[in-house]
């Protein structure tokens, strides 16, 4: 576990979309007003969907917004079960952010050649403005699973024979999800109470792993919180 992680404890899932996308949404202000365009990674699962559902019908200047996935599952661009699918139908598909500045991971080309694609991609946007990241009842985060290994120099994997289908994905990097100014781990459910118990405890979870120069944000609701963290939000 970083130092530098800030845990914030929200009451329920609801609020912790809701301190979600108000984070977003001033992130995107003071990244455009500094450089001129928001460049955010954006998470797959349950808590960043609600997060995102906000968000499309939010107002801020999406046309200089560029979106980045933190993995994606080796399926059809058309196939429900795709992180940047769900991510259009709650979100991106609402909103006028332009085609160009949205950047899906190729994943039906297969893990090896979506991963090698996206290289390019990644590695002119670092560093991130902003980097959100869910949590697995196992720890994983993105698709990073415990007990796999991958070289770290790389800024995505290829990933197999993941413990959840399909077993074939992509997935950024431990190195590349780091290389952020701001990093928000979105946990919620009394399912997380475990993982985040042993996160606390300092094991080696992949998403303890995911630290950059400006700390971690977690924010958890209170079903995961199992009173480990004093509510504050």
């Amino acid at each position: 576990m970083h130092n530098s992680t800030r845990w914030h404890v929200c009451e329920d899932a609801a609020a912790v979309a809701t301190e979600a996308a108000r984070r977003i949404l001033a992130a995107a202000e003071t990244a455009i007003a500094a450089r001129g365009v928001f460049r955010i990674v954006l998470a797959g699962g349950r808590t960043p969907l609600r997060t995102y559902r906000l968000l499309s019908r939010a107002t801020a200047d999406w046309t200089s917004w560029h979106l980045y996935f933190s993995d994606e599952r080796c399926l059809p661009p058309d196939h429900d079960g795709r992180n940047s699918r769900a991510t259009a139908l709650a979100w991106l598909d609402r909103v006028p952010i332009p085609a160009p500045n949205i950047h899906p991971i190729p994943a039906e080309l297969g893990a090896e050649a979506a991963a090698a694609a996206y290289r390019h991609p990644v590695s002119t946007a670092l560093p991130f403005d902003l980097v959100t990241l869910g949590m697995g009842e196992d720890g994983h985060t993105a698709s990073l699973f415990p007990g796999q290994v991958h070289p770290v120099a790389e800024l995505t994997h290829p990933i197999h024979g993941a413990p959840k289908p399909p077993p074939d994905r992509v997935s950024l990097s431990a190195r590349a999800l780091s290389d952020a100014r701001a990093i928000m781990i979105l946990a919620t459910g009394a399912e997380k109470k475990g993982p985040l118990v042993a996160w606390r405890a300092g094991e080696p979870l992949p998403v303890a792993g995911i630290g950059g120069t400006g700390g971690v944000d977690v924010l958890i609701d209170r079903d995961a919180n199992e009173a480990l963290i004093p509510y504050r939000l």
